[in-house]
């Protein structure tokens, strides 16, 4: 995927990563729990790799990891 927009969508990966492992997860029970791929999450926070998510996906990534959705996107 090319954007001008690459820069943040590898920072929401890693901050996706982030808030997943303070809450214990593998990538495994994170997809599972969201309704997705282990093979998904995987790319998304891969560092090499540029992918997006929806809206709705967001949310429920959100709603996972007990924090609300603009916690993912904060510019640090």
């Amino acid at each position: 995927m090319e954007s001008n927009y690459s820069e943040k969508y590898i920072r929401l990966g890693l901050k996706i990563a982030y808030y997943r492992k303070l809450n214990e997860m593998t990538q495994e029970q994170f997809a599972e729990a969201i309704g997705k791929s282990w093979s998904f999450i995987a790319q998304l926070e891969s560092t090499s790799k540029v992918i997006g998510v929806s809206l709705e996906t967001l949310f429920k990534m959100a709603d996972v990891l007990h924090i609300p959705p603009s916690k993912l996107l904060e510019e640090d």
